[in-house]
């Protein structure tokens, strides 16, 4: 019987008996493995779905029905973490005193990575001098896979991330080093189930039904088997981490950090610390290295973000999960870089990578809490066109400071506003409020009027990445860990759609998210951007509202109602002081153009013969206007109506909408407002009526919109 596994290829258990002469040996203790092997050789029964789409897994729905009650659930997790007490935690000092004192296997580590990564360089160098780096392409990219595999985990997940980037390698080394994502050497069968056992307590065929014989899956820091649940039927994946892990990677980070100091000491051209960048990362991996708090991760990312029908995440089974296995559920699907077999599905692989962006943008900048390593072998489309997030070792936070801060930038980028874009610095906490950014905003300048002689949708993430990475390196910057994980998100996210779409720009697939949250969000600093974005020199810019409307109402979370009613509050209140008066002269403004453009409209209506009996034969009709000022008052009159427009066919609109804002309007703020507007148009009016009595031609040029 084939099972159907992550990567959509049939997997066959192995023929009976083929696993029962398997012995292990612990502590000198040898036994023969029988009920082992016929756990391993037993069939899987069917069990019913739970979740909508055939070969979701247990679903959602699994840790309630199967899994008893919340309390139950905690009780179970609880034990679980009491199983990872031991679980190691990264310290430097700790490190530093372990192999401070072992020279010589320190010296060994070195010359190892020296000479495999050196003597590649080197063929490189050759196959260059001699005309043949194109030719060679395909061997040498079959050789650093090997390296990174042979130089362990450290250099795999290296590998992985340049794995996801066509604009950095060349398609021969992203095919060979995507191969790094579940292609890995694997350890000895026996190993892992010795240390499910081991670590659960429980022997194997009283915890599974079935498993499968050999792992499914092979990951840098563990190896993925697929097996059933004796209690429950349910189908799952089970994860156990690589023997003698901690010793490998910690002694590569030792180095790696000894690196670093020496990249702060001489390496001027790198302004950031790159000791508390090394140090970051390697904390969020020894994380990944304890299994309950990845189980963690995951329930915590479900309960953000898994609200959305199109987004996946499987559920933990804590009764089977320690600090070195991870229980979850079974999930079905296609990486993403695999185009053709996701096509197979009748599914597009950029809707799928689209709802990847959707879902990164909400992580980044809306709850704070983002998946930091997702890589193709974590992202899988499943049959029914859902992504499911895999592997939650590797999670980060984003300051709530600085969420409203890169909403605020990308207003600012939008203005070519560059000195409130030098100021956004400090809200990032990428300089220190004494340095002085005036001198930064030239450099803003140079990069971003030549990147934004197309519109800013046209570019591509790397583009701003590459010009602000010329900025950073200039002057006094120090880039915060979490910054560096959302880029590494971001640019990877825009590898995966480079795949299928060499022309996708993740910025133009971000806007709507962008625009929903500027028209919606009531927190002040995006209440500040959405004002600067849509007043210039004490002119409202409709063109501005209509495409953030236009843009925002793709988004399928955006509410017309949660459009409207935070504008009104900010106008009211009492800090609204300038923006009333700039809204007072707007309002004055739409409505001439509403009660002209219907005169214009009334006298346009009139047959030739009437109308020249009826104005005298006047070419200007009943209005003293230039042609120009005619334009410009039904051009703002039809710009209104569309945006109006857009609200009455935004999804969820309903006229009911509007009883929270009456009430707003209610207030003494809105009834002056109210006051000095009519007064307004009636002192315009008025002005009109006495132009047309006494026909004196209108002054000065039409109004610029």
């Amino acid at each position: 019987m084939s099972l159907l596994l992550a990567a959509g290829q049939p997997f066959s258990l192995c023929p009976c008996g083929s696993v029962r002469k398997k012995i292990y040996s612990r502590g000198g203790v040898r036994r023969l493995v029988r009920t082992r092997a016929a756990l391993v050789e037993a069939t899987p029964r069917t069990v019913p779905a739970l979740r909508d789409g055939a070969g979701a897994g247990a679903g959602a729905a699994s840790g309630l029905v199967f899994r008893g009650n919340r309390a139950e659930d905690l009780q179970a997790e609880a034990r679980a973490m009491a199983r990872a007490v031991n679980a190691s935690v990264y310290s430097p000092e700790l490190l530093a005193l372990k192999y401070g004192s072992r020279p010589f296997k320190v010296l060994r580590r070195t010359l190892q990575i020296f000479i495999a990564l050196g003597s590649f360089g080197l063929k490189l160098l050759v196959d260059e001098r001699n005309g043949q780096l194109d030719m060679n392409k395909r061997i040498r990219a079959v050789e650093l896979r090997r390296i990174f595999t042979r130089l362990g985990p450290t250099f795999v997940k290296l590998g992985q991330g340049l794995s996801t980037r066509p604009d950095l390698c060349p398609t021969e080394y992203l095919e060979e080093l995507s191969e790094l994502q579940d292609a890995l050497p694997t350890f000895p069968d026996d190993e892992a189930f010795s240390c499910i056992e081991r670590e659960l307590g429980l022997p194997l065929d009283s915890i599974f039904s079935s498993i499968s014989p050999s792992p499914i899956a092979a990951a840098s820091l563990g190896q993925v088997y697929k097996a059933q649940l004796k209690y429950s039927g349910h189908v799952v994946a089970v994860k156990v981490q690589r023997p003698g892990i901690e010793e490998a990677i910690g002694l590569d980070f030792y180095l790696i950090r000894a690196v670093g100091f020496l990249v702060n000491k001489y390496v001027d051209i790198i302004s950031s610390d790159v000791v508390a960048l090394i140090d970051e990362f390697a904390r969020r991996v020894y994380q990944e290295l304890n299994y309950v708090q990845e189980g963690q991760n995951a329930r915590r990312f479900k309960k953000l973000y898994a609200d959305k029908e199109d987004v996946l995440v499987p559920d933990i089974f804590w009764n089977y999960t320690s600090g070195k296995v991870l229980t979850m559920e079974w999930v079905d699907g296609v990486k993403l870089n695999e185009q053709e077999a996701i096509e197979r599905q009748g599914l597009r692989v950029l809707d799928v990578v689209n709802t990847g962006i959707q879902c990164s943008l909400r992580q980044l900048l809306e709850y704070g809490y983002f998946h930091a390593d997702p890589h193709p072998g974590n992202l899988l489309a499943t049959p029914d066109g859902k992504l499911a997030f895999l592997d939650f070792g590797m999670m980060s936070e984003t300051p709530e400071a600085a969420r409203s801060a890169i909403i605020g930038h990308v207003v600012h980028m939008v203005n070519r506003d560059y000195e409130a874009m030098a100021r956004d610095y400090y809200a990032l906490d990428f300089l220190s409020p004494d340095v002085d950014v005036s001198p930064i905003v030239p450099a803003l300048r140079d990069f971003f009027d030549d990147a934004l002689n197309s519109t800013v949708s046209e570019l591509n993430f790397k583009t701003i990445v590459d010009g602000l990475g010329a900025v950073l390196y200039q002057y006094p910057f120090n880039v915060p860990a979490y910054y560096a994980l959302i880029l590494r998100s971001l640019t990877v996210l825009e590898g995966l759609a480079l795949y299928a779409d060499p022309n996708f720009k993740v910025l133009a697939a971000s806007y709507p998210y962008f625009a929903k949250r500027l028209l919606t969000d009531p927190n002040p600093y995006l209440r500040d951007a959405l004002v600067e974005l849509l007043f210039k020199d004490g002119k409202f810019r409709w063109n501005r509202l209509e495409n953030l409307l236009e843009q925002g109402r793709k988004d399928r979370d955006f509410s017309a109602k949660e459009a409207l009613q935070p504008v009104l509050k900010l106008l009211l209140g009492p800090d609204g002081g300038e923006l009333r008066g700039l809204v007072t002269k707007e309002a004055i403004r739409v409505t001439e153009a509403f009660a002209l453009g219907t005169v214009i409209d009334t006298y346009n209506s009139i047959p030739d013969l009437p109308r020249s009996l009826i104005f005298n034969g006047n070419p200007t009709g009943p209005l003293m206007m230039s042609n120009i000022e005619k334009e410009s008052m039904i051009g703002l009159r039809d710009q209104v109506s569309r945006i109006w427009g857009l609200l009455q066919s935004s999804e969820q609109f309903d006229p009911a909408v509007l009883q929270p804002i009456l009430l707003v309007l209610q207030q003494p703020e809105a009834r002056s407002l109210g006051g000095r507007i009519i007064g307004g148009i009636t002192q315009r009016l008025a002005a009109r009526l006495l132009q047309q009595v006494l026909r004196v031609p209108p002054a000065g040029s039409a109004p610029t919109l």
